[in-house]
């Protein structure tokens, strides 16, 4: 074979496999987003239905005011918290727990000292306030509207 036919050859094959891999690709992410099979393959249930269940809603509550006493003077604490519930929890719901919220972090943190409440790590004290809030929810017979409660700002004065 010469030169010409050798390269036109290869330019008709790699020409192919493109076009047969687009195909593919296509047929991939139609069958991901309907949930039909790919070309008899089964789609994983076990992947899509972590898929459908890892988004949430979040609730910010805003500016959380905690004054705490110190060897010398008077402290502040400004928390911004995040309540994390599932996208399917009514947004009216966790509007209206806001007031219980606020009520039960600042009891829970006026309890603690500053040196206490200062060299407490983030994941530890979004863990106290969720223990906190189950505690008094239970308490008080409340269904809980979220699952976790995340620290998004912390200013100490």
């Amino acid at each position: 074979m010469t030169m010409p036919r050798i390269i036109l050859l290869l330019l008709i094959f790699n020409t192919l496999v493109v076009i047969g891999g687009t195909v593919f690709n296509y047929a991939t992410l139609r069958s991901m987003q309907s949930g039909q099979p790919v070309l008899g393959l089964p789609v994983d249930g076990a992947a899509a239905a972590e898929e459908a269940t890892s988004e949430y809603r979040f609730f910010p509550i805003e500016k959380v005011i905690v004054s705490l006493k110190g060897e010398n003077r008077e402290h502040y604490f400004v928390l911004d918290l995040v309540l994390q519930a599932d996208l399917e929890t009514d947004p009216k719901k966790l509007e209206q727990i806001d007031p219980m919220v606020r009520n039960s972090v600042v009891a829970h943190l006026s309890a603690m000292t500053f040196e206490t409440l200062r060299g407490m790590p983030i994941p530890e004290l979004q863990g106290a306030l969720e223990s906190a809030l189950f505690d008094d929810f239970a308490s008080k017979k409340l269904a809980m509207p979220f699952a976790n409660v995340l620290v998004s700002k912390l200013i100490v004065q």
